[in-house]
């Protein structure tokens, strides 16, 4: 049947792995680069075995690995970790362009090199793409790799290691690069990550427990189901060379927490969690049916992929059902139906294991037993041979290769998992000649968008209904319990944590799932416990009256006049969360005092009204959030009924101008500076200027100030709307003073009711209908004092004395 086959059709001709155990016998610490060489020669090594055999006597051929090697157009490969996300660190130093630097390695320059986009899915995905790449006739020899060398890495670069054997892995590679990017959209979240949601275990733990409570289980029973299914795994891994933790365990082993099988989120322990410190390296070679008889790659070494599929889940907080991923059972059932088999047609599989819940959501999804007499992996899986990085089922596809060429038209399932059950790839491999089949995966992906998202509450409030949970455990002992619930007010799903021991001890103990708890927001995020009573225990009300003292503000009361200066002129008087912090309670008690009617809110010194967010402090690592009440405490308030006035002394940049904006009256001095300059230290006007600014000065001025972060002077400023006043350098504060005594000479309860009116008709475009609009302001200005003692002192001629009521 290979004579009928058409020459585009591809094949996979060679893998190979390599691998290297710290502290072992031949242990070299090798970078990654070097690991994916290793294991790059081998696949070629594999393709070219009888070679020769497969050439006429007389053929004049260069040596097989060479020929080879120099026949590959096009190389692709898989990201490592240090690479993975935005700011990751290598320690040891990294490859700028690590496909060439590998290929360098092995002494050939392809025409095209590919850097592929983070995830679990990466090696299978690749393999679908450029199979389908050579069967349209656009490549026609690919190598695809990847490798880690984490365990490397971490040992040099750890404390204990001596700096004068402390290897340097940084290396510049000439030519091209396709880098592909991180890939991360969907899969990070910053509301996810406030609430301690920025590592694996603990998001895959919520779909376990889910899965549990799906399942109606008890926690023990769940827990000693995980063991039972891991169990296998070890055995597996003990016999493998490659693997990383050659050490077969009992399912009773791995569950039960010990020093070193320390609990990490419940319910997984360290066994049963991606074993991340391995270096490993593995490496596949396809190419055309042409291509494999041009350069003589004998038959027996061609395995043919029949069945291969792509599909993305929704976000995490967006499925239905956190138990599960439909999209990844849709991706391998899509791949057998392409292959044309089912389920009981395979004799090997291998799911993708870095926790318990990707492998039993195909197990489910599929109807296979968790002790199904095939196994469900053919390495050891990722907590026992290894989590090598985003490149573990590279090795899986090796070990297919090599069971399907043992067991000639057998059929092989592999199943790459990437993100949180995100992004799923599946192949289905086998040596019968098959010719190229394309997928459905677009249109199945079209269906999966088009599911319901669940509505959510990033800022929810009061009773809830607890969805799934988990408590994650640090190397020091200290325990955050995270929880996921449904808001029994509309039914919204949220995110919170805590960690105090009534929350700690009904997560930890009985069943958690469908458990009353309540939550309260915080600019931090959500917080949980058992009771309203408790949550005020933990969290008591602040009163609302201004301190006598604040780190990073001053407060001054002039009469009815509240004068606010940013402290922190050393840093521009940029703000960060504790001076966000420490604003927004004063904002909060100024709004609620009755005797304080105006507030001026300036910055120190004569530079900088505000540099906006403080990136330093940004960048340091440490905790980032802002008040529910935005930027300054201004930003995102929703209710100012009271005037608040921006002395803008000097520079006004990012979040300075935000803050300006979500102001209601603004008074500049001649040197201020405004600018929304976000977009050059790679952010965006997050705070408000996206959308205040376009409201405020014409909409081209405000699209160039947003996409260039161009300087406007106050004069310009003045011109465009966004001040009301321009003073003398160095006298904003003394006319932000003067045109609050302007204010404060009328009625406090007309200027506060005039400032609700706007705000309630803001929104109304049709002018008659906002004029007739029937706020309850107008009737409570017909009962207020003010408005007596206002008509009454005009008829007499006389000063009003204003009482705010």
């Amino acid at each position: 049947m290979t004579a009928e086959l058409d020459p585009r059709t591809p094949v996979i001709v060679g893998v190979g792995q390599s691998s290297e155990r710290l502290g072992e016998p031949g242990y070299r610490g090798l970078p990654a680069v070097d690991l994916a060489a290793d294991a790059v020669r081998e696949a070629l090594a594999d393709a070219a075995e009888g070679c020769r055999d497969a050439l006429p006597p007389d053929a004049d051929v260069p040596e097989p690995v060479g020929a080879i090697a120099a026949a590959i157009d096009t190389v692709a490969g898989v990201r490592q970790f240090e690479n993975s996300v935005p700011g990751a660190r290598a320690p040891l130093g990294r490859s700028d362009n690590f496909p060439r630097s590998v290929a360098g390695r092995v002494g050939f320059v392809p025409e095209h090199a590919v850097l592929e986009v983070s995830g679990g899915q990466a090696p299978q995905h690749l393999v679908n793409e450029f199979a389908a790449a050579i069967a349209a006739g656009r490549a026609e020899v690919v190598l695809l790799f990847g490798a880690e060398a984490i365990s490397t890495v971490e040992h040099f670069a750890g404390k204990g290691s001596d700096d004068r054997e402390r290897p340097d892995f940084t290396e510049h590679a000439d030519g091209s690069l396709d880098d592909r990017g991180y890939g991360l959209r969907g899969l990070v979240s910053a509301h996810l990550a406030a609430h301690g949601l920025t590592d694996a275990p603990s998001q895959y733990a919520l779909i376990d427990n889910a899965r549990r409570g799906r399942l109606k289980q008890r926690r023990e029973d769940y827990t000693a189901g995980l063991g039972a299914l891991f169990a296998p795994f070890t055995k597996v891994a003990a016999a493998n060379p490659h693997a990383s933790a050659p050490v077969e365990r009992s399912a009773a082993e791995l569950i039960t927490p010990t020093e070193v099988n320390r609990p990490i989120a419940d319910p997984y322990t360290r066994y049963i969690v991606a074993r991340e410190k391995v270096n490993q390296g593995a490496a596949v070679l396809l190419m055309s049916v042409a291509a494999a008889r041009r350069l003589g790659v004998p038959e027996d070494r061609w395995v043919f992929l029949h069945g291969h599929a792509d599909l993305r889940e929704r976000d995490l907080m967006d499925r239905a059902d956190l138990s599960t991923s439909p999209a990844s059972v849709m991706a391998a059932r899509h791949a057998l139906e392409v292959a044309g088999i089912t389920v009981g047609d395979l004799a090997t599989i291998d799911l993708y294991s870095c926790f318990a819940a990707p492998v039993l959501n195909i197990c489910d999804g599929l109807g296979i037993e968790a002790d199904d007499p095939r196994g469900l992996t053919l390495t050891g899986g990722l907590p026992f041979f290894g989590g090598a990085g985003n490149n573990y089922s590279m090795h899986a596809i090796a070990e297919t290769v090599h069971r399907a060429r043992s067991n000639p038209g057998s059929f092989g399932f592999v199943g790459a998992n990437g993100g949180i059950m995100s992004k799923y790839s599946a192949g289905v491999y086998s040596t019968a000649p098959a010719p190229w089949t394309p997928d459905n995966s677009k249109r199945l992906q079209e269906e999966i968008d088009g599911w319901a998202a669940l509505e959510q509450a990033p800022n929810a409030d009061g009773w809830a209904t607890v969805e799934t949970y988990t408590v994650k455990h640090a190397r020091d002992g200290r325990r955050t319990g995270i929880v996921v619930g449904r808001l029994e007010a509309g039914g919204r799903r949220l995110v919170a944590n805590g960690d105090d021991d009534d929350l700690l001890g009904l997560l930890t103990t009985g069943e958690p799932l469908g458990s009353r708890v309540y939550i309260k927001s915080f600019g931090q995020g959500n917080r949980v416990t058992t009771s309203r009573e408790r949550m005020d225990e933990l969290f008591p009300a602040e009163p609302l009256v201004l301190r006598d003292r604040y780190e990073h503000v001053l407060v001054r009361r002039d009469g009815h006049l509240l004068e606010v200066t940013i402290n922190r002129p050393q840093a521009r008087n940029s703000l960060h969360p504790m001076a966000n912090d420490e604003l927004d309670h004063v904002f909060s008690s100024f709004l609620a005092a009755d005797d304080v009617w105006v507030a001026i809110l300036t910055g120190a010194g004569d530079k900088a009204f505000s540099a906006g967010n403080d990136l330093v402090y940004s960048a340091s690592g440490k905790p980032m959030w802002v008040p529910q009440n935005g930027f300054a405490g201004l930003t995102s308030r929703r209710d100012m009924p009271k005037p608040v006035i921006a002395a803008v002394n000097g520079f006004a940049m990012g979040g300075g101008t935000e803050i300006a904006l979500a102001c209601h009256l603004v008074v500049a001095d001649a040197t201020a500076q405004f600018a929304l300059s976000e977009v050059k230290v790679g952010l965006i006007a997050g705070a408000g200027g996206l959308i205040r600014l376009p409201r405020t000065v014409p909409q081209k001025v405000a699209t160039e100030m947003i996409l260039t972060g161009r300087r406007i002077t106050a004069a310009e400023a003045l011109g465009y709307g966004l001040v009301n006043r321009v003073t003398e350098a160095g006298q904003a504060l003394d006319g932000a003073r003067a045109l609050a005594a302007e204010i404060l000479d009328g009625s406090p309860t007309s200027v506060r009711l005039s400032l609700r009116v706007m705000a309630e008709t803001r929104g109304i475009p049709d002018v008659i209908d906002a004029v007739t609009y029937r706020s309850s302001a107008l009737d409570e200005l017909m009962i207020s004092e003010d408005m007596i003692e206002g008509v009454s002192a005009f008829a007499a001629k006389r000063k009003p004395r204003w009482r705010n009521r």
